[in-house]
């Protein structure tokens, strides 16, 4: 079991999603549970409700998991991927209104630091313009 809340860096584009997560491993290190996932079951731009549900299980943490998002589309996606969780899973994945990349190497920090989903929520989105 990780001790530590899961990261999942979502967007439209794989090479955005990809670059975030390099950015947040190059920053904070391997010490949390990341994944990310982007395009559509095509391979162009988009996100796949079953990319974002596998990026979830690989991020899984009893911690909980914390997504963020680029645009509305992945939002949406993400939240129906959260509904479509075992009952006993969904309250413990939250998306995070926050900007992408900055979003996630905050929240990174912070779940390297032991905080909890909340904390780790709350901190990414304090990088969202009111």
């Amino acid at each position: 079991m990780n001790k530590k809340v899961g990261i999942v860096i979502v967007s439209h584009s794989l090479d955005i999603a990809r670059g975030t997560a390099d950015m947040v491993r190059n920053m904070v290190g391997s010490g949390i549970p990341l994944a990310f996932c982007g395009g559509n079951s095509d391979g162009g731009l988009g996100t796949s409700i079953e990319k974002i549900q596998g990026a979830i299980n690989e991020a899984w943490s009893d911690r909980g998991v914390a997504i963020l998002v680029d645009l509305g589309g992945a939002e949406t996606n993400s939240e129906m991927a959260v509904e479509m969780l075992p009952e006993n899973r969904r309250g413990k994945v939250v998306v995070c209104n926050a900007p992408i990349v900055e979003g996630a190497v905050m929240a990174a920090t912070e779940a390297w630091g032991g905080a909890s989903l909340d904390e780790v929520k709350r901190t990414a989105e304090e990088l969202s313009p009111q």
